[in-house]
């Protein structure tokens, strides 16, 4: 069995497949910020509206549809003053032949993201 991957390795898997997605969605990328604990991710333009990405690993059994009301609105705060839209990008990522244990280098993995929501 491989080593289990880290938070920052978990938060970089779930910020490529957001990426991704942003990308094929024609969005243009003004700043990326993959360290941990600093928002947003995501500093994206579209038909010349700023977005604010927040993404975020969620665990099982958590549900990566839920967000931190909290940190969303101090997020929010801060987009309106670049009179930008603010998104939360939950990305679940779990262990394919058991949910309950970590993932692990080169393992399979299911991913559970359903796309973005706007706060």
């Amino acid at each position: 069995m491989g080593r289990e991957l880290t938070e920052q390795e978990l938060h970089n898997l779930a910020m490529n497949i957001v990426g991704r997605e942003l990308e094929a969605d024609g969005f243009e990328f003004m700043a990326i910020n993959s360290k941990l604990k600093k928002n947003p991710q995501y500093v994206c333009l579209k038909e010349k509206v700023l977005h604010f990405i927040v993404v975020r690993n969620v665990e099982f059994p958590l549900n990566p549809r839920e967000y931190d009301p909290e940190l969303m609105q101090t997020v929010k705060d801060h987009a309106e003053k670049f009179e930008a839209k603010t998104y939360f990008a939950g990305v679940g990522l779990w262990n394919a032949s058991d949910r309950t244990e970590p993932l692990y280098l080169d393992q399979e993995y299911v991913v559970d993201y359903q796309g973005l929501i706007e706060i």
